[in-house]
């Protein structure tokens, strides 16, 4: 039987899943407080008949694991975190949750704004029809749930906390790891893609210092404010000439923090950072920029002491294997047809997936395993052709968007056949 045959015959009626999606977007947990979404994973995968389920892995991470007899072992990854956002989509099932961050103890909105509830939902939906396939497939199945995907910490964090280390959560040393995302692309459609598919990307605080004051008298005091703004306008020269026209790299001042009133000149000033980029080198040579240009703004304002860096997280370079990739993309133009992209755009937002690919244990005594990670399409075809007609595909909601919540199907639907699919390339008998 085809793989498009089995899809048909074996993915269960997905209302069930569409309420489960619906409660998870409603209700959204903060990296590592996920509690919601790790206890809805590991009680639907408890109810599938043999998966072993295995939970507290790197906080709120968890495995269900299928034993089907002797075969390769392919593990599923979904990331399960939500973000501090305020949710604008107006849908009946909004988020209006409040909670404390336990990263910085202050209170905050929280919405799934990059669909990670949907990837939940694909993801149990997933289990349940290889678990009912059974006799179509042999080997190992391994459903992973990632907590603290968004701050880039997750997957080491399982992987530290003995993820494949047999005396801890011993689980099975994968042949391939397979996961996907969806996208602001049409629901219906999937992506992939060799090679570099998503970028690098380092975030840090950077702290400058200088003399606070009285606001009638700046030439007494520092202006922190002032050497500030000058590094955010100058950080973007390095974008344009320093970087290669025919490479690319993002440089984001998201955040700048100083003073408390209008009137007084503060002694500090904190910028949050965020780079991202397609190139190692690139990487690596704006990076070095960046704390020339800050040091040399320093010291054109006579700072009171050096600038202090402090990293806050990295996300590695995300690399799917060209032969695995490969077989898959034979596999999704089977399912898909015109429906699958083989060389789309890559990621422009970066992963920490690959960690669970790297630093699993290979066959010859090393790390490392190949993956592929795929995208898939959330937004309503209609919204697209809209927006392309009217020249306005900026208004089509993007991921980490207040307004983005994908539209229920025929994403769900999308997402789940990708799992499976991509699952039963190497599993199938």
């Amino acid at each position: 039987m085809s793989i498009p045959a089995l899809l048909q015959e074996y993915i269960p009626d997905l209302s069930y899943y569409e309420s489960i999606y619906k409660n998870l977007h409603q209700n959204p947990g903060l990296s590592l407080q996920e509690h919601l979404a790790s206890e809805t994973a590991a009680k639907e995968l408890r109810k599938l008949p043999g998966f072993e389920v295995r939970t507290s892995i790197g906080g709120t991470g968890l495995i269900g694991i299928l034993r089907n007899s002797p075969g390769p072992t392919v593990l599923l990854r979904a990331d399960i975190d939500a973000l501090p956002v305020t949710e604008l989509t107006g849908l009946p099932y909004a988020s209006t949750k409040r909670e404390v961050d336990g990263a910085d103890g202050i209170e905050k909105d929280v919405m799934h704004a990059c669909g990670h509830d949907m990837h939940i939902a694909c993801m149990l939906a997933a289990a349940e029809t290889l678990s009912k396939a059974k006799a179509i497939w042999k080997g190992t199945l391994v459903i992973l749930f990632q907590p603290n995907e968004e701050r880039g910490a997750g997957a080491k964090a399982m992987i530290e906390d003995g993820l494949y280390d047999p005396e801890r959560h011993a689980c099975p040393i994968p042949d391939v790891v397979l996961g996907q995302h969806v996208m602001p692309f049409a629901a219906g459609q999937v992506g992939t893609r060799t090679g570099i598919s998503g970028s690098a990307a380092d975030s840090f605080r950077v702290t400058v210092y200088g003399k606070g004051g009285h606001a009638s008298q700046p030439h007494m005091t520092i202006d922190p404010v002032f050497m500030a703004a000058n590094i955010v306008v100058r950080l973007q020269g390095i974008i344009s000439r320093e970087v290669n026209p025919q490479d690319s790299a993002v440089i984001t001042v998201g955040s700048v923090i100083a003073g408390m009133t209008e009137n007084i000149i503060a002694d500090e000033a904190v910028l949050k950072i965020n780079v991202r980029n397609f190139n190692p080198e690139t990487r690596e040579k704006v990076l070095k920029s960046i704390r020339r240009i800050v040091k040399a703004e320093c010291d054109a304002s006579n700072a009171t002491k050096e600038p202090l860096f402090e990293p806050t997280s990295s996300f590695p370079f995300l690399v799917n294997d060209d032969d695995i990739t490969q077989k898959l993309s034979d596999t999704f133009d089977d399912v898909f047809g015109e429906n699958h992209n083989q060389n789309c755009a890559p990621l422009g937002g970066s992963e920490d997936f690959g960690t669970l690919a790297t630093e699993a244990p290979n066959k010859d005594g090393g790390k490392g395993v190949p993956s592929c990670y795929w995208l898939f399409g959330g937004t309503d075809p209609e919204v697209i052709r809209k927006a392309k007609e009217a020249g306005r595909m900026e208004d089509v909601p993007i991921n980490h968007s207040p307004l983005f919540a994908p539209v229920i199907q025929p994403t769900l639907k999308t997402g789940v056949q990708a799992l499976v699919a991509g699952a039963l390339t190497f599993l199938k008998s």
